[in-house]
C-alpha cells in the first residue's frame, strides 16, 4: 500500500508563480516512488486569476496528484488558509509549502526521509538571513529569543511554515480552534518527536511579498500574545520597581530638605516625573488591552474561515 502525503499550498495572489512551482512539482514527486499525492491549494480572497489558474493546473497535473481547491469568500489570511488546509488533510503526512518557490520542492525527499525515520515534524530553516536588511535580521532574532524564554516553546529560528506533519501532529493541531492563530507556536506546542532540516533559501520567483514589515510586526505579537503571559508579568515587576525607586528617591528628598537644607527642585522634576509614570501606565493600559481585545475576539466564537467553493480533482 503507498503512503500517501498531502500538499498544501496557501495561496494569495500567486498566479504567476502557481505553473512555475506544479513542473517542479511534477518533476520532483515524480522520482520519489511508492507516495501518492494530494495537492490542497487555498485561495485566500486573491483578486487576481489564482483561482482560475489553480483548478487549470490541477487538470493539467491529474497524471501524477489529486487535487482540491479551497474557494475563501474573502482574504482571511494566512494561519486560517492553513488551518482550513490541514481540515482537508486525511492522508499520512502533510507537507506544507508556500507557492512563491522559496520553499523549493527539491528538499521534500529530504523531508520525506526524515520522516520515515521517525520524526513527526521535520522543520525546514534557512541556514541565513544574509539576503534580509539589518533591522529584520536583528528583530528577527530578538524575537525567537524573547518567545522562547517567555513561552517555554522551543522554534526553530529562521525556519517558515514549510515543514512536514504527521498524521497524529495534524489531529492534534485540528482540535486548536483559535481565532488569532501563530502557527510556528501550533507546531511547537503539539510536540512529538521534531527534527529541523537547513537549506540556503531562494529569492522568491515571481510576484510580491505579502509580509510587509508591519504585518510581521502584528504577527509576532499574535505569537507572544497568544502564548504567554509573560508580558503581564514583566509590568508588575516593572510597577514594583519604579515603586521602590521611587519611595527611595522620596525619602532623599525629604531628609535632603529636613537635614540639609537643600532647596527641593520644582515645576521641571513634577513635569518629568508625572510625564515618566503616566506613560507606564499607558503602556501597562495597552498590554492589558492586547490581552482583553483577543479574549473579546475569541469569545465571539465565530469561524476561523468561511469557503465560498471548494473543487476536487480527482488522479487520472
Amino acid at each position: 500500500m503507498n503512503t500517501r502525503i498531502d500538499l498544501l499550498v496557501p495561496c494569495f495572489n500567486e498566479e504567476e508563480c502557481l505553473p512555475r512551482l506544479f513542473d517542479r512539482l511534477r518533476q520532483v514527486c515524480s522520482e520519489i516512488k511508492g507516495i501518492s499525492w494530494k495537492v490542497i491549494i487555498v485561495n485566500d480572497g486573491s483578486s487576481d486569476n489564482t483561482l482560475r489558474i489553480s483548478k487549470d493546473q490541477l487538470r493539467l497535473n491529474g497524471h501524477w496528484c489529486e487535487g482540491i481547491v479551497i474557494n475563501f469568500s474573502r482574504n482571511f489570511g494566512k494561519e486560517a488558509a492553513l488551518i482550513a488546509g490541514l481540515d482537508q488533510c486525511n492522508n499520512d503526512a502533510c507537507i506544507i509549502m508556500d507557492a512563491d518557490l522559496q520553499d523549493p520542492p527539491e528538499l521534500l525527499p529530504e523531508l520525506i526521509q526524515n520522516w520515515q525515520d521517525g520524526y513527526k515534524v521535520v522543520s525546514a530553516a534557512r541556514k541565513s538571513r544574509t539576503n534580509d536588511g539589518y533591522l529584520k535580521r536583528i528583530t528577527a532574532k530578538n524575537f525567537y529569543k524573547f518567545f522562547q524564554a517567555t513561552s517555554k516553546l522551543e522554534i526553530s529560528q529562521n525556519a517558515s511554515d514549510f515543514r512536514l506533519l504527521d498524521r497524529q501532529v495534524i489531529e492534534a493541531i485540528r482540535q486548536c480552534r483559535e481565532s488569532i492563530r501563530f502557527s510556528k507556536g501550533f507546531f511547537a506546542w503539539a510536540g512529538f518527536k521534531q527534527i529541523t532540516v537547513y537549506f540556503k533559501r531562494p529569492e522568491r520567483e515571481a510576484g510580491t511579498t505579502k509580509w510587509g514589515g508591519w504585518k510581521l510586526w502584528n504577527y509576532a505579537l499574535d505569537g507572544i500574545f497568544n502564548y504567554s503571559t509573560s508580558p503581564l508579568r514583566i509590568w508588575t515587576y516593572l510597577g514594583l520597581t519604579i515603586t521602590t525607586i521611587s519611595f527611595l528617591l522620596a525619602i532623599k528628598t525629604v531628609f535632603s530638605a529636613l537635614i540639609g537644607g537643600v532647596n527641593v527642585p520644582g515645576y521641571a522634576s513634577i513635569f518629568t516625573a508625572v510625564t515618566f509614570l503616566g506613560g507606564v501606565q499607558l503602556i501597562g493600559i495597552g498590554i492589558l488591552g492586547e490581552y482583553l481585545g483577543r479574549a473579546y475576539v475569541e469569545s465571539k466564537r465565530r469561524p476561523i474561515y468561511i469557503i465560498e467553493s471548494m473543487q476536487v480533482f480527482e488522479d487520472k
